[in-house]
């Protein structure tokens, strides 16, 4: 598939978000559009070579992120995982596999089985993870309406670069930058062979350019609960 132009990424993703959000309103797309707040998330990890360098970035930016991991990539990156958690991130689920959700047929196990790994490097009970991101953004309806007999809360985003195409920091740092507003929810990537050593140091200055414009980071929870308070959608 053809690349799309830089200076289109803000109007394109924007159009898609809009229609999207609007079809499938109990996601969460954005926070509030009137706070000078953003989340930036990261799907597809851990990643023993490119989670480590970005919890680095992370921390020296003092920004906290949302982490939507993978669980066959749990039991072998127990420490990572246990590493973001005790780093003050925010955790959720991206399936067990990466497959697109599509059926409810054995979903809810695989994603029991990814929580269970999850909570048990972090010493946490596995009801506390809830949200839940479905690979490439694919959900079936009747899935998104099980998630939430389930339990979980469907994430998905407000802003995207293609990272996992590996189009070089420079072209992932302006898309990201053009798209940013107040309330955005930012997906980078920082495993399953996505955006590979691109992700720290792209993120590094997507951090520091949106700290500059006055933006505090929040994680998808602080969304929540702006989403759960009276006049928000």
């Amino acid at each position: 598939m053809a690349s799309i132009p830089v200076d289109l990424y803000s109007g394109f993703y924007a159009a898609v978000h809009r229609v999207l959000s609007g079809i499938f309103p109990d996601c969460l797309w954005q926070g509030d559009p009137g706070v000078p707040e953003v989340a930036l998330s990261f799907d597809d990890g851990p990643d023993p070579r490119y989670t480590p360098p970005l919890l680095n970035v992370l921390a020296h930016h003092r920004v906290q992120a949302s982490f939507f991991l993978l669980g066959n990539r749990v039991a072998a990156s127990t420490g990572i995982v246990r590493d973001i958690y005790e780093a003050g991130h925010w955790l959720g689920l991206h399936g067990y596999d990466h497959r697109p959700f599509l059926r409810t047929a054995g979903l809810r196990e695989s994603l029991e089985q990814a929580r269970t790994l999850v909570a048990a490097a972090c010493a946490l009970e596995p009801g506390q993870l809830r949200d839940v991101r479905p690979p490439y953004g694919i959900a079936a309806p009747a899935v998104l309406a099980a998630l939430g007999r389930w339990g979980y809360r469907p994430v998905m985003w407000q802003v995207l670069s293609d990272d996992s195409q590996r189009p070089g920091v420079e072209t992932v740092v302006r898309r990201t930058l053009a798209q940013v507003r107040n309330g955005s929810l930012i997906v980078l990537h920082d495993g399953n062979d996505g955006a590979g050593d691109d992700v720290a140091r792209a993120t590094d200055r997507i951090a520091a350019a949106l700290l500059a414009r006055g933006y505090r980071f929040v994680t998808v929870d602080r969304f929540w609960q702006v989403r759960a308070l009276p006049g928000q959608q």
